[in-house]
């Protein structure tokens, strides 16, 4: 078999060789390699995330007429690496009557709950962790452990400002979760599967294409699924201080920092999983399996400009507004796309490439169409009922 056709297969045949010619028994040395397999993907990620930081920085100076770091290294490259050191050497403290356990656990279930997503990544065609036939599903299920994380990090604080950062991020979970799990399930109409490869390879044209409006509710629930701005409530400096993770010192806070930018950097490749072909572009995924992993790279990461050009365009919105959005308007929207996606993949079946593609994407702007235009009469009454209606005042010459 040749390695750079499957390096991974070729990789663990080869270790679980050497193991067992050391004597170890077959099923630990593939349990030793699947763990090493495992510890090799975390190392690369979280080496990923310090990157990120360095990214961050310099995206939000750019959009703030500023350099950012440009001291340590060629670029300012070393300054994240400062950063670590610093929340290293910080002193760890843990607040007076703060419930230890849940406390201490929070930071760790951030990090981790962004780190198990990577499972159910297809990174190349012959390159995947877990090829769950629910993989869509898990996306849902293992996000929430993230928002499960502050929720225990505010309760367990002894902190007040902590407490409502926490009951806030409750509210943005049981609101959002629903519009970004009808969104989950067009990808799954299109391509008849919830496995994430098989959504992948279904995308002969990008799922963007066929329904617009549903990558824009994705991302738009997505963003609120990760506490960013505009809908960052959870943390809300002005008026909460610093929010969930108020009492949290040194690398904890790290931690908690650490595991936000790598899943908005993660919810970036869901995007272009579900939306934008993965690593798919051109058949070049088909030279070698490296070659997909830096397609699928690049699109997550464009993904994560994204929401950072989001995130540092946006204001902070209020929790009434943001709960009214999302029951009044994105809530219904998503179902009422779901149902027309439905209908319109049932109606086009078996047509003409071309005729599918401008079918759904004609639907999409449809439905869109009446929403605002809906969105637009409520608005309008609501303004005339708190103002009162506008009078036309006449010029006499």
């Amino acid at each position: 078999m040749n390695f750079w056709n499957d390096p991974l297969k070729v990789a663990a045949m080869w270790l679980e060789g050497i193991f067992t010619g050391w004597g170890m028994d077959a099923v630990l040395a593939h349990v030793l390699v699947v763990f090493l397999g495992v510890f090799l993907l975390i190392t690369l990620l979280m080496v990923l995330d310090i990157f990120l930081v360095w990214i961050e920085r310099k995206v939000v100076a750019r959009f703030q007429d500023r350099i950012g770091p440009n001291r340590l290294g060629p670029f300012g490259l070393i300054q994240p690496f400062a950063d670590i050191i610093k929340l290293i050497i910080k002193e760890d403290t843990t607040p007076d009557g703060a419930d230890k356990v849940v406390y201490n656990l929070a930071p760790i279930l951030s990090m981790m709950s962004v780190l198990i997503l990577w499972a159910v990544v297809p990174l190349a065609p012959v390159m995947l962790g877990i090829d769950l036939n629910v993989g869509v599903l898990f996306v849902i299920a293992a996000g929430a452990i993230g928002t499960l994380s502050i929720i225990m990090a505010g309760w367990s604080s002894n902190n007040k400002f902590a407490m409502i950062g926490g009951f806030r991020q409750v509210a943005v979970m049981v609101a959002f979760e629903v519009p970004m799990l009808a969104m989950l399930m067009i990808p799954t109409i299109f391509s008849g599967s919830m496995n994430m490869n098989a959504i992948i390879e279904a995308q002969n044209v990008w799922f963007f294409f066929i329904s617009p409006l549903a990558a824009l509710i994705f991302l738009i629930a997505a963003i609120a699924e990760l506490g960013r701005a505009p809908f960052d409530l959870a943390e809300g400096e002005s008026e909460l201080v610093a929010g969930f993770n108020i009492e949290y010192s040194g690398m904890k806070f790290g931690m908690f920092y650490a595991g936000e930018l790598l899943h908005a950097f993660t919810f970036g490749g869901f995007w272009a999983i579900l939306f934008f072909g993965g690593y798919r572009f051109f058949g070049l995924e088909q030279v070698s399996p490296f070659l997909a992993i830096l397609i699928l790279i690049i699109k997550a990461m464009l993904g994560y400009w994204v929401i950072m050009w989001v995130k540092y365009t946006m204001m902070r919105i209020r929790i009434d507004q943001m709960l009214g959005f999302n029951w009044k308007f994105l809530t219904p929207l998503s179902f009422a796309l779901v149902l027309v996606t439905a209908l319109m993949n049932t109606l086009l079946r078996g047509a003409d490439s071309w005729l599918f593609v401008t079918g759904m994407f004609l639907s999409n702007v449809v439905v869109g169409w009446i929403a605002l235009e809906i969105a637009r009469s409520v608005a309008r009454k609501e303004r005339e009922r708190v103002e009162g209606p506008t009078k036309v005042v006449e010029a006499h010459h």
